[in-house]
């Protein structure tokens, strides 16, 4: 049965859990499942890192808090196109539409 796995991370890459929402997703997304991977507060530093790039190249709908990235001068000149910068509003509805939604912060 496909399910709507959705994630949030709001850790920097220096973080043990990066690694742990990373390989979770990636499995997700292996076992077939549409993954949906919110980055919020220091979370938006992952964005420009080739792990979390490598997974909305592969499918996952990942999503970056634009007021995450003035807080933390995290230029968005460079997002990876398969990913969207957005507002809280997103987060809301991924919430609302994943079974399971885990959050790492």
């Amino acid at each position: 049965m496909k399910c709507k796995v959705g994630l949030l991370l709001a850790l920097p890459p220096s973080h043990s859990s990066v690694a742990t929402v990373h390989g979770l997703a990636q499995a997700a997304l292996e076992a077939g499942h549409e993954v949906y991977l919110y980055l919020i507060d220091e979370g938006v530093k992952n964005a420009s890192t080739p792990q979390y790039r490598s997974l909305a190249q592969l499918g996952a709908k990942v999503f970056i808090c634009a007021y995450g990235c003035q807080q933390h001068h995290v230029s968005t000149s460079n997002i990876d196109p398969n990913m969207s910068l957005c507002g809280l509003v997103v987060l809301s509805g991924i919430i609302d539409a994943c079974m399971p939604f885990l959050s790492f912060t």
